[in-house]
Parts: structure tokens; sequence; C-alpha cells
């Protein structure tokens, strides 16, 4: 029986190159890509998608013997997380580019491209497992708990989750770098991409003003009652539970409570946050 041909997402990084690896040693007929996503001005040593990157994609391919190729994806990845991380950030919120990137780029654009190519299902480096239990698909935890990804991957529906593969779900992370060296990977040991792509150093507020072309003002701090006790340096560089960085001398602990965009302040609270108080919404 024909297996089905795959389009593998491959980053460049172990996880993705095993994921290719394990999909050919098992018949599928594959072919890999990497997404050109981040702009050649902000991607940085630390994120994802360089250059670099792709090349050692496109290593990986060549020795377990697929085609590859780059996507240039760059103005679809600054509409729909770039921007969309700027605009919720100006407006009290905290995104998540990564779960956007996987939802808009990886799982919907990339997945459109591969079927305009002929190809049935996609397939990541995630640490997953989809089951068909009752009639149903369901997306599951990874075996090794410290490396799932699962959370990262709500939003997949029925019939995305029917037409995408998760070859690293039963695998450990060391099982996949052994995995990696055995076949003589060049990104055998290579780490873990950390930081966003497009925001060198973790400095939000940078990439906020290099994209609005803009300096946000500085507001007040204040306390429930009212009463200033200092001032922020612009709502984007805050986060609701932020303890660390408020640069604001108090004689107790505090953290961020809610941020007050209509009036550009930001309330911070002497006691412990709870799940109940929540003045910046995430999405």
């Amino acid at each position: 029986m024909t297996k089905a041909k795959v389009l593998v997402a491959m980053s460049g990084g172990v996880d993705s190159s095993v994921a290719a690896y394990l999909l050919t040693r098992d018949g599928y007929d594959c072919i890999g890509c990497t997404m050109k996503l981040c702009p050649d001005d902000v991607a940085h040593e630390g994120g994802c998608c360089t250059a670099d990157d792709a090349a050692d994609a496109r290593s990986v391919a060549r020795r377990v013997g697929i085609p590859f190729h780059v996507f240039n994806m760059t103005d679809d990845f600054r509409r729909e997380v770039i921007d969309r991380f700027v605009s919720r950030y100006l407006t009290g919120r905290t995104p998540n580019p990564c779960v956007d990137c996987n939802r808009t780029m990886k799982f919907a654009l990339l997945r459109r491209r591969g079927e305009e190519l002929g190809y049935d299902c996609l397939a990541t480096g995630h640490y997953a497992r989809i089951e068909y239990r009752d009639g149903r698909w369901t997306l599951r935890k990874a075996r090794d708990p410290s490396k799932d990804q699962s959370y990262v991957l709500y939003h997949l529906t029925q019939a995305e989750l029917a037409k995408t593969l998760f070859p690293l779900g039963d695998l450990t992370k060391s099982e996949a770098r052994a995995l990696a060296a055995e076949n003589g990977f060049l990104n055998a040991a290579k780490p873990d991409s950390q930081d966003i792509c497009f925001v060198p150093d973790g400095d939000y507020a940078a990439v906020i003003a290099r994209y609005t072309g803009k300096t946000e003002p500085e507001g007040d701090f204040v306390l429930p009652d009212g009463s200033v006790i200092g001032r922020h340096k612009g709502i984007s560089r805050y986060t609701v539970g932020q303890r660390r960085g408020l640069g604001v001398a108090y004689s107790e602990p505090l953290y961020v409570k809610r941020i007050l965009v209509a009036e550009n302040k930001v309330l911070l609270g002497r006691d412990e946050p709870s799940g109940g108080d929540i003045g910046r919404l995430h999405g």
C-alpha cells in the first residue's frame, strides 16, 4: 500500500530533522521545506528561521534523500504574526507570537502550499501525539512530559489533525538527538532556539517602536488607592503578574495587577496575583 505524500516542515533544528528521517525511513513520500519568515533586518542568533537554519535543513534533507525547498513567506509573517504582536501589546494584551505562527503560518499557509503541490499531510517536529478514537481525532501529550508541546497546538481542528503527523510523539529528546547523531546530521547537538525570531535580546518595546515608528509615552505607576508611586516607560514593557524590571522602589514587593490602556497607567498590587485578577488579556 502506498503511503501518504508528506510535506515536512524543517526548521533546521534537530527535532524536525529527525521527523524527516523517521518518515522517510518508514516509506513516506516526503519533501522537506523551510519557511523564510523573519525579515533579514531583525533575524538574529538565538532565534529561528535564519539563513544558517535553512542551510542545516537542506543538509539533512540531502542526507535522507528528499527534495528540499525554501518558501519565502516574510510578507505573510509580517501581516499574520508581527503586526498582530505589535497591535496587541499596544492595546494592553500579551500575545504569544509562536502560537500565532503555528496557527496562521505552519498549519494554515504552509499546509495550503503543500496541498497545492499535491501533498496529503503536513509533518512537524513537535513533541505531541495524534490518535483516532471513538470516531474523532484527539491531540495527546508526548511520551516525554519534559518536552510535550501539545499545549501550543490546541487550535488544530479535526480536519487538520486528520492530515498532520508528529513523528516525535513517542520519543524523548535524548532519543531524537541519538538518532540524529547516528545518521550523521550536522545539527545533532544544535541547541534549541530560545528567543522570538523577530525580537532580538527580548526587547519587545524596541520592536514595537521599530514597526510603528513611534516612541511610547511614559505614564504613571499607580496603586489601587490611586496614589502615584513612579513612572513607567511605556505600557508595552509590562505584563500582568510581572515582578521584575519594574523600575520602581517601594517598601513592599509589587507586581503588575492591571494595564490601564486608556489612561496610560500601570496598576501595581501588593498581594500575590490570583487567577481571577487578570487585567491584560492573553491572545
